[in-house]
C-alpha cells in the first residue's frame, strides 16, 4: 500500500536526519522554534503513533492522551529505535475505531467521531510532514545538516512544484 510506504519513506528521511546530529543538537533549543527542542518535535510525533497504537487495539483514539516521555525528547538513540520499530508495524488491517476530540472545552465529555485506521494513519503522516517542517527549521538553525528537498513538504506540494517546473 502506497500509504504504509509513505510512512516508511518520512520514517527513513527523519531517522536519517537524526542520525546526522551530533551531541547536545537533539535537545539543544532553538531560537527559530521558540527555545523548543528538535527533540520535542520528534516526542510528539512518536506519542501520536502510540496514541494511534494503542487506540486500535481499544477501538478508540484519544491523541490528548499523550504521554509526553522527557526520555524521548532528550535521548536522540532511543527515539530513532521507536521511529524505527514503528516503521515495521505500519501493515495492521483497516478497521473502524473512534476518535475521541475535545474542542473547545477540554473539560467536557469528548466527541466521539467515527473514524478508521487507514484515515488516522493518513492524518500522522501529514501531521508527522508538518512537524518534520519545523524540525528543518530547527536543523538549519544547527547547521551542517543534509536534508533532502522533500524533507517536511507535503506529497501535494511536491506533485505542485513538479507540475510548475514543467
Amino acid at each position: 500500500m502506497d500509504l504504509q510506504k509513505a510512512i516508511y519513506q518520512v520514517f527513513f528521511q527523519l531517522t536519517d536526519s537524526l542520525d546526522q546530529l551530533g551531541d547536545g543538537e537533539y535537545d539543544f533549543p532553538c531560537k527559530n522554534l521558540s527555545g523548543n527542542t528538535i527533540g520535542k518535535h520528534v516526542r510528539h510525533i512518536i506519542e501520536m503513533f502510540q496514541c494511534l497504537e494503542f487506540g486500535y487495539e481499544n477501538g478508540e483514539i484519544d491523541y490528548e492522551k499523550r504521554m509526553r516521555n522527557k526520555q524521548m525528547e532528550t535521548d536522540k538513540i532511543f527515539a530513532i529505535g521507536i521511529l524505527r520499530s514503528f516503521s515495521r508495524q505500519i501493515s495492521k488491517e483497516n478497521k473502524n475505531l473512534i476518535l475521541l476530540a475535545y474542542y473547545n472545552n477540554p473539560d467536557a465529555e469528548p466527541d466521539s467521531i467515527s473514524t478508521n485506521y487507514f484515515r488516522e494513519i493518513a492524518y500522522i503522516l501529514e501531521h508527522t510532514i508538518h512537524h518534520m517542517a519545523l524540525i528543518r527549521i530547527g536543523m538549519e538553525e544547527i547547521g551542517k545538516i543534509t536534508l533532502e528537498d522533500s524533507y517536511g513538504v507535503a506529497s501535494s506540494t511536491i506533485k505542485y512544484r513538479k507540475q510548475c517546473v514543467q
